[in-house]
């Protein structure tokens, strides 16, 4: 019996000695993985830093922030007129292009605020939103133009680098503000809004300017639509003036 149990121990001694071993060996196999993951990104990082997020002083650079929100226009409270207006303009857009009122207030917002950035008429960038993807910001044409202003990444690959290259082309804010300043540059060569429209649409040979009759067009329901909600007296005051760029409702035909 003693002999039987001394065995029974020993065998379960042995056993027990194995499993501790290969518990060892397993341990240095994973002590070893992570030495070299540390090894692997520290030679392609550097120096890794384990800070505490909430520690008071956490110096501004550690605080990462994506450069196209760097590039975007800074977002201010709105005042109660002007987010009256903007709800009045979505509510006409939502309903005329079936789409989510937030959604297109919040295009409003953002054409106001690249408008006024870019001296543009924002009721203009609204209005080529409209014609060229009903707002839908994934729209995309056959010959290649993306987004809500239908911006063809190749051709402008320049102004859409410091968002962060032509796959932002689908970002919202990226596309108006680049689409706004290929339609400023347009202005600025030509000097004739009719004319800027259609290289815009790269209609320059369309004698009967198809394309600007339908932006001016849909501008000029915009303006309505304002002077409508104006028309009480409460918000007179704030009717939208005529621009300099809404002087000119009969475009000059493209020669």
């Amino acid at each position: 019996m003693i002999a039987r149990s001394d065995l029974t121990i020993g065998r379960f001694g042995a056993a027990g000695t194995g499993q501790q071993g290969r518990h060892l060996a397993s341990s240095l196999v994973l002590l070893a993985s992570l030495l070299a993951l540390v090894l692997i990104v520290h030679t392609h990082y550097g120096p890794i830093q384990v800070r505490n997020p909430f520690q008071p002083g956490l110096p501004l650079e550690a605080i990462k922030v994506d450069r196209s929100a760097r590039l975007a226009p800074p977002v201010v409270a709105l005042s109660p007129t002007d987010e009256s207006r903007y709800r009045v303009l979505s509510d006409y857009l939502a309903q005329r292009y079936r789409v989510s009122q937030q959604v297109v207030f919040d295009l409003v917002t953002l054409a106001h605020k690249v408008g006024r950035q870019h001296k543009l008429d924002p009721l203009l960038i609204i209005a080529v939103m409209g014609i060229e993807s009903s707002f839908n910001p994934i729209a995309e044409s056959r010959v290649g133009a993306k987004g809500l202003m239908q911006i063809i990444p190749k051709y402008h690959a320049e102004k859409l680098q410091p968002f962060g290259g032509e796959r932002a082309v689908f970002d919202p804010s990226a596309n108006v503000v680049v689409g706004t300043q290929i339609l400023k540059e347009y202005l600025r060569r030509t000097g004739n809004l009719g004319i800027a429209l259609q290289m815009y649409a790269g209609a320059l040979k369309d004698r009967n300017d198809v394309y600007t009759r339908r932006v001016l067009t849909e501008r000029q329901r915009l303006h309505g639509v304002l002077a409508r909600w104006a028309a009480p007296g409460v918000h007179a005051k704030n009717a939208p003036a005529k621009t300099a760029l809404a002087s000119s409702e009969q475009p000059t035909r493209v020669r």
